[in-house]
């Protein structure tokens, strides 16, 4: 094994840590049963994911995937068109596979979660009360029965790794489970709007866009509390904040 010069800090915050140590990535998470999901759901994807190089509870070790991240939350994709319909056509690969056996969250449960977290954030003052309104309002498109899918559950840009316009691989499936082809969707190009239209294409389905400008909504909503208090910045430019803003100036996607 080639010498390790430094050890990375990828994330931490008190749930868990991810490190990277040359070309191996360790995460270590207090909870097993996210990383018992976590490997079973890399095995049975029908796309590029990590290697697992072992596993000594509470740490997975992964081998790292080559390539670039399709971008970053509140930052330019340097993704060229022909990346994201890439990435759409392996999302469409994943929820075209068998179900993971597995449940994932019911309608009810994520109807009380927004419930909640749009309640903290009007107490609490977080963001203008309009803002929480309008926004829970879109919301409501996406809490409708779906046919579930394999859905990876997480699916942040910063998980889709491509090199020459090629997908070399998809990171973090700890929240792998059944669920709605279209919040995967969403959690790709939240805050990249201008690129849905390119993943559309990849994936080579029609789909309702307002189900996704729902989860878009959503996903900001319920995500807010847990960034705040694990030290990460919602408020940031580009970030769910301003995802959530932009739902009152009437932007609307492609």
């Amino acid at each position: 094994m080639a010498p390790v010069n430094q050890v990375e800090v990828v994330v931490a915050h008190d749930e868990r840590a991810t490190l990277r140590v040359g070309d191996v990535f360790l995460k270590i998470d207090s909870d097993q049963t996210r990383i018992d999901v976590e490997i079973e759901a890399m095995t049975l994807a029908p796309i590029p994911t990590p290697r697992v190089l072992w596993r000594e509870p509470p740490v997975l070790a992964l081998a790292a995937v080559p390539g670039t991240a399709l971008g970053r939350l509140g930052e330019p994709s340097p993704a060229s068109p022909a990346a994201w319909a890439a990435a759409g056509a392996a999302v469409r690969k994943l929820h075209g596979a068998p179900l993971p056996p597995w449940p994932g969250k019911r309608l009810d449960e994520l109807a009380a979660r927004l419930d909640g977290e749009c309640e903290w954030l009007v107490t609490n003052g977080v963001l203008p009360t309009d803002v929480i309104t309008r926004n829970r309002q879109i919301a409501e498109a996406a809490l409708r029965p779906w046919t579930p899918v394999f859905m990876h559950g997480d699916l942040q840009i910063t998980h889709v790794f491509v090199d020459d316009d090629q997908i070399t691989g998809v990171i973090d499936w700890s929240e792998a489970a059944q669920g709605d082809a279209l919040y995967d969707l969403a959690v790709l190009t939240l805050g990249h709007e201008e690129h849905l239209g390119g993943v559309l294409t990849g994936y080579g389905t029609d789909v309702d866009l307002d189900v996704i400008r729902g989860w878009w909504s959503w996903r900001s909503l319920v995500a807010a509390r847990w960034l705040v208090e694990h030290g990460f910045d919602p408020s940031l430019p580009g970030c769910e904040f301003d995802v959530l803003r932009s739902r009152m100036r009437g932007h609307t996607a492609p």
